[in-house]
């Protein structure tokens, strides 16, 4: 049976807040009097009012059992009713008149027939493209709601999406496996016999991420290639199934071993397996792309430090050659001392510096690398990749996803030439109309063309240089998207996952209405340079009056740094007093604690989606997060733990705890957190802060990197922290990648109940096409940008001039938002937003591809230019408003402090992630996130319990007071020592989410 916490299947949750009975449980006046009218007796009059309360929350009538005693006892409080009235709708029939009377005021059929018909249609079409059984029954509730029909029981809705998902699956599973054809079946099952070199079968080998793009990993990817392509071709197998069906069968056989598969159903374990190859086949292009992007941006790195050991070892000669010119001139100078006789001691000059032989050589050399010149050193380092890169590029189909395939055509010249040994070969065609001989070559930067021309040689260019211009251009076009790989995931042409435009112009109403845009183009502009004008029209007012802000004559602003708010001497105090009385706790005793309370256990499951059938299951999901929270490895948790073996630890981790399961999981431990009333002196969830913190990982895989910034080898932790200091959300990247390209991904999988419409950033959360997606899903994007001296300002009217901040903007005529531009592109940019929202596109994805050397794709133009406008209009209103900076400032360090917890709570293997999977590492860093949210939860009610203390005792405590207090305490919380593992299986008492002897209503929040 599916777990109903993982469904949004109305009912009470474990705790019901006094906000949730004041809005969904208050009778209005109007309600009171209609119930009276039909029950007259105070026992019949509560039933009525608590049934009707009920019903309109939750579409159904719950027993009496169901229904919480706070429930009976608020809404007994708003009818002025005696304490020993209890609820009861009489006789039978009687209750099933009121019932009736219920459904006819809201509107809502008793049909349980039509609602099974409804139900199951519902599911049968979800089904194509949904494979978790909560997703099914989710689907045929919002259907159900919409034909206001009054819900079945829950056990009548997961009977059902069990059945029809078995009957649709094994529909798929009997088409995929019919096309695979007698061969195809046989080597897909062999994957689970047949064993390779190193012992291990293939299957093993499918599940197995990409090591480092070191030579013979590189070499050895494009091997596997051929192995894994010799299977089938699964496109074809596969072919009409969703995405998401084959991407949740292919986790399903990954989370399998050998053996446990060989016991399926023959039929679903080749299907199963087909997907598995699918996804396989697919990641294994992405993975060579991704090798060859980071062997060529490898040897450009080189190049480039090769340049500079060539000027470090030119220095001397450049000044010897300066010394020998100053005294030529000194000699030839007619003004000068000596200047009889000049010329023969300027020549005796440069005979004694070495000849003029010597000297013109000398020039020349150092002439060849004074500027950035590295392209002419590139092809050495090319060398050694030549014939793994020419080999990759023959088994990979590329495809130009522009009009411009020049980069494909001198491509396809270099591997029509690749046999050759000569220096020189000839020009590639041209690509222009006019026939220009060298527009074949045009898409190369000046350097790269001077590089691999030679003006004695005209119509033919420098073999090696040639090659090694060709790959670093391919591998740029597959960075920004102009060049895609077919059959691939990651690198495949993204544009056509957008949704056309007119399956986009149903949805478009109501996503701008949901999202706070007009939904014409006209209005989109006029929106947008509206709030430009506005805001330096503000600025420009207030700048006398702007004590912190100077703008030079050159227009570079300066803004004066402000003391920051000095702690209150009370808060100081109070926070002492708190941090002594906090009762001491284990970190093990937390988990299992907060998982008794808020069941966030029921998240995790197996891939069927029906609850788990492995015993205690509570006290097995909570070992596993709280072992993969603190970075242990099974089997180094296992040797500290009783009760449970490492076998046992990673079957749960590997099978049970998927990513989106730990999201769920954390979501659901952030709707709770949010029902605190302590989390109203820190803030009202409406603004959020993302920042990244270094992580160590093993080497061994294509996500860690060597980072310049941090320093070390890993990746990102992306941290989403709320004004509240819980953690929405997170993410792992790699160390490479701007930060930005992840913001609003992560924004935008948050799916708790706490939901940020301002966003803030460091200056690596922030870019032209962000600040555009992020206006596109209105979001108020606000950064910590350090180098905003530096940044353009772009102005809305190259006409307006303004009186003090005119310098801002650069000279008139200059850096002027292209609203026309703006207006032209505006369907692109809609298309693009609904596909994202639609779940078509990944934002990351598109980030990723709208970089500044897109030189080719239109919608990154029209991106940068609501990015220039966007951002703008932010520095504008970054410059105007002190409250504004102090807000960005402290939002900042809440996730910086935040970075510095998580860390503190990760101290297994010293911090550094013992996986070279990519998945796993991004499942360990999300571990961490949920048991950070945990520590926090805790730490918010045991905060509250010694705050109540405290104001019994006589202190004054106000909720400012409180709300410089972080919930990041970890004094009073035991990282280490045994861990005992049998206060898993105590319950805790209820805990008290209610402060009421702190006044809330007076907390000053900045917004």
């Amino acid at each position: 049976m599916t777990s109903i916490e993982r469904t949004a299947y109305p009912q009470f949750k474990r705790l019901t807040s006094a906000r949730v009975l004041h809005v969904f449980f208050t009778p209005t006046a109007e309600e009171v009097d209609w119930a009276r009218e039909r029950a007259a007796e105070p026992q019949a009059l509560l039933a009525v009012v608590v049934a009707l309360k009920c019903f309109q929350k939750m579409a159904r009538f719950p027993s009496r059992q169901e229904v919480p005693e706070v429930v009976v006892d608020h809404v007994r409080r708003c009818l002025g009713l005696a304490e020993e009235v209890e609820p009861d709708l009489g006789a039978g029939r009687t209750a099933k008149r009121h019932r009736s009377q219920i459904r006819a005021r809201q509107g809502v059929a008793y049909d349980q027939g039509r609602a099974r018909v409804i139900a199951a249609e519902a599911m049968g079409k979800a089904a194509l493209a949904k494979n978790n059984p909560p997703d099914l029954i989710n689907v045929a509730l919002e259907r159900l709601i919409e034909e206001s029909l009054e819900l079945p029981g829950f056990t009548t809705l997961d009977e059902m999406a069990t059945r029809i998902r078995a009957r649709v699956n094994a529909e798929i599973f009997a088409r995929v496996v019919g096309r695979m054809g007698p061969e195809g079946r046989e080597r897909i099952g062999a994957l689970l016999t047949t064993a390779g070199p190193d012992g291990r079968t293939l299957f093993n080998r499918l599940k197995k991420p990409a090591q480092r793009a070191s030579w013979t990993r590189f070499r050895r990817q494009a091997d596997y290639l051929d192995e894994i392509d010799a299977l089938g071709d699964t496109g074809t197998w596969l072919e009409g199934i969703a995405p998401s069906k084959i991407a949740d069968f292919a986790g399903e056989a990954d989370a399998q071993d050998a053996d446990t598969l060989s016991r399926y159903d023959p039929v679903k374990a080749l299907a199963l397996l087909a997907c598995l190859a699918h996804i396989a086949r697919m990641r294994a292009r992405d993975d060579l792309a991704e090798m060859l992007c980071k062997r060529v941006a490898g040897n450009l790195k080189r190049a480039r430090a090769a340049l500079e050991d060539i000027r470090e070892r030119q220095r001397t000669v450049s000044e010897k050659l300066i010394g020998t010119y100053r005294t030529v001139l000194e000699h030839l100078d007619p003004d000068g001392p000596e200047a009889a006789g000049g010329v023969e001691r300027a020549v005796a000059a440069v005979q004694q510096a070495g000849g003029f032989g010597a000297q013109l050589a000398d020039i020349e050399a150092v002439a060849a690398f004074h500027g950035d010149n590295y392209e002419v050193l590139a092809h050495r380092f090319f060398a050694k990749d030549r014939s793994v890169m020419f080999d990759l590029v023959a088994k990979l189909e590329f495809k130009a996803t522009s009009a411009d395939d020049s980069v494909l055509v001198a491509l396809e010249h270099a591997c029509a030439h690749e046999g050759l040994r000569r220096d020189f070969i000839s020009m590639p065609p041209p690509v222009d109309a006019a026939g220009d001989p060298e527009s074949g070559i045009m898409f190369a930067s000046g350097n790269w063309r001077r590089a691999v021309t030679d003006r004695r040689r005209p119509g033919m260019v420098a073999r090696r240089h040639f090659e090694a211009m060709v790959f670093t251009y391919l591998a740029e076009d597959l960075r920004t998207g102009d060049i895609a790989v077919a059959g691939a995931g990651e690198y495949a042409d993204w544009s056509a996952n957008l949704l056309p435009w007119e399956q986009c112009e149903p949805l478009l109403e109501g996503f701008c209405a949901q999202v706070g845009l007009p939904d014409t183009a006209a209005g989109f502009v006029a929106q947008l340079r509206g709030a430009h004008l506005a805001a330096a029209a503000r600025l420009d007012a207030g700048y006398t009056d702007n004590t912190d802000l100077v703008i030079a004559e050159d227009g570079t602003p300066t803004v004066k740094r402000r003391r920051g708010q000095e702690t209150l001497k009370a808060a100081e105090n109070l926070q002492a007093a708190i941090e002594r009385r906090m009762p001491e706790r284990s970190l093990l005793g937390i988990v299992a604690r907060t998982a008794h309370w808020l069941g966030w256990h029921h998240h995790f499951g197996p891939a069927s989606g029906s609850d788990p059938k492995i015993s205690d299951p509570l006290f097995r999901y909570a070992l596993a997060i709280f072992t993969g929270g603190i970075n242990l490895g099974p089997y180094e948790a296992a040797r500290h733990l009783s009760g449970i073996s490492a076998r046992e630890l990673s079957m749960v981790r590997n099978r049970h705890i998927t990513i989106a399961k730990l999201n769920a999981a954390i979501a659901s431990v952030v709707n709770a957190f949010a029902e605190l009333d302590v989390v109203k002196a820190w803030g009202d969830g409406t603004a959020v802060a993302a920042d990244g913190t270094h992580v160590e990982t093993y080497i061994d895989n294509l996500l860690a990197e060597t980072s310049i910034r941090y320093g070390g080898v890993g990746g990102i932790a992306y941290h989403y922290v709320a004004d509240t200091y819980v953690a929405l959300f997170s993410r792992f990247i790699p160390c490479g990648v701007w930060e930005a390209v992840h913001l609003i991904e992560g924004l935008l999988a948050n799916h708790s109940d706490v939901q940020p419409r301002t966003v803030h950033a460091d200056t690596q959360g922030q870019s032209f096409p962000v600040f555009a997606l992020a206006t596109l899903f209105g979001f108020d994007l606000m950064p910590r940008i350090r180098n905003f001296k530096d940044l353009i300002f772009f102005r809305a009217d190259s006409r307006l001039t303004y009186p003090h901040i005119d310098a801002l903007f650069g000279d008139r005529g200059r850096n002027v938002v292209d609203w026309e531009l703006i207006e032209r592109r505006w369907r692109d940019l809609m298309q693009v937003a609904i596909s994202i929202s639609e779940n078509r596109l990944s934002s990351a994805t598109l980030m990723r591809r709208l970089r500044s050397n897109s030189r080719k794709n239109r919608i990154y133009k029209a991106f940068r230019e609501v990015g220039r406008s966007v951002r703008t209009v932010a520095l504008l209103r970054y410059l105007a408003d002190p409250a504004l900076r102090s807000r960005v400032t402290a939002a900042t360090n809440k996730v910086e402090s935040y970075n510095a917890f998580s860390q503190w709570l990760s101290f297994g293997n010293n911090g550094v992630i013992a996986h070279n999977d990519p998945d796993e590492q991004e499942k360990l860093i999300k571990m961490n996130t949920l048991l950070a949210n945990l520590v926090i939860f805790h730490n918010a009610l045991d905060l509250m319990d010694v705050a109540r203390t405290l104001v019994a005792e006589g202190w004054p405590i106000t909720a400012a007071e409180l709300g410089a207090i972080s919930p990041y305490l970890r004094a009073h919380i035991r990282r280490f020592g045994a861990y005992a593992t049998d206060e898993i299986a105590c319950e805790p008492a209820a805990f008290n989410p209610e402060l009421k002897e702190i006044d809330f209503a007076a907390v000053g929040l900045a917004a």
